[in-house]
């Protein structure tokens, strides 16, 4: 009777254990993907087509956080940001104007520093179009864009509303970079 008490003792320790063990396993992994959501890597959800073709209602991708903690952003990047007039609301944008640049939207086509730009390969060339009611910064003449700011653009100028109406993304309005689409399958590959 001895030894099946002490068998019994070590199976309950044993059992009490593990499930201490695989509780543990689970608080480490929550706690390890709160720290990469928080300072590495965000999923985001894109909600309208200001974006397409780049990207496309329903989108879900990845975004770096980190990245302009390291570096600065570079022109042509997709970039996240927290919308300037709510920075509740998240906004996805190509970045187009760097802080000290003049910008100016003419004949559809944007100037930096009054040089008409060539855009990368890999975005399709769009026309910038703009309604005189609504649009001000950049589209009546040079506008000229603010240190520690930038000017965004989608890629889809006639559904995008953005710094061609509501102005300056401020640094500090930066979450991170458009890095992957990962849903829906068929759209899986890197932004650029």
């Amino acid at each position: 009777m001895n030894n099946q008490q002490n068998n019994k003792n070590k199976q309950d320790i044993s059992k009490k254990s593990r499930r201490k063990k695989e509780i543990m396993s689970w608080v480490w992994a929550i706690i390890a993907v709160l720290i990469i959501r928080q300072f590495f890597i965000q999923a985001f959800v894109i909600p309208s087509e200001s974006m397409k073709p780049t990207l496309k209602i329903h989108d879900r991708l990845l975004a770096n956080k980190i990245i302009y903690k390291i570096r600065q952003p570079h022109r042509w990047e997709v970039i996240i940001f927290k919308y300037p007039e709510d920075p509740k609301k998240y906004f996805v944008k190509r970045l187009v104007g760097l802080p000290g640049e003049t910008v100016e939207i003419k004949n559809g086509h944007v100037y930096i520093n009054g040089v008409c730009m060539q855009y990368p390969d890999y975005i399709k060339t769009p026309l910038y179009y703009y309604n005189d009611e609504d649009g001000d910064f950049g589209v009546n003449g040079e506008t000229k864009i603010p240190e520690g700011a930038f000017y965004t653009l989608g890629d889809n100028s006639i559904n995008s509303k953005d710094s061609r109406y509501w102005g300056f993304v401020p640094e500090k309005n930066l979450v991170g970079k458009a890095l992957f689409i990962y849903w829906p399958p068929w759209r899986m590959g890197t932004i650029r």
